[in-house]
């Protein structure tokens, strides 16, 4: 498998991806190509390479209808990004860290406020226990 990173090191993609998360709570019937294109002004080979990349990384889900492809962000293999990034983060703010507003996919009432508040919390835990591991040199 392709290194996360590489994925989406790209521009290209990483402009599909946004497109797709912001479609995704639109609607649950996925993007089309032809829409992608319009959208951000690529050709649709460079495109369809693009978009072939993000389905071998797994990061895309396609749907078929006929001779049209539907592609739907799967955020499951960006968990190794967030999982990354996070010591960095609350190594640089500690308790100050700001909120970030990322936009979410689509989760039933207050599903989205409590998978923040354990996802925060569950950071937190991870790095505190991390800095005690370090303080006691394990």
């Amino acid at each position: 498998m392709t290194d996360i990173f590489d994925v989406i090191a790209d521009g290209t993609r990483r402009d599909i991806l946004q497109l797709l998360l912001r479609r995704s709570t639109e609607g649950d019937g996925g993007t089309s190509v032809t829409e992608i294109v319009s959208e951000l002004g690529v050709s649709q080979p460079t495109v369809s390479k693009h978009l072939r990349v993000l389905r071998e990384a797994e990061l895309v889900t396609v749907r078929e209808d006929g001779q049209r492809r539907f592609y739907s962000i799967a955020a499951g293999p960006l968990e190794a990004v967030d999982d990354w990034l996070v010591p960095f983060l609350v190594d640089a703010y500690g308790e100050q860290a700001p909120d970030v507003d990322l936009p979410m996919l689509p989760l039933p009432d207050g599903a989205a406020h409590a998978a923040e508040v354990v996802g925060r919390a569950a950071a937190s835990a991870k790095h505190a226990v991390t800095s005690a591991l370090r303080r006691f040199g394990s």
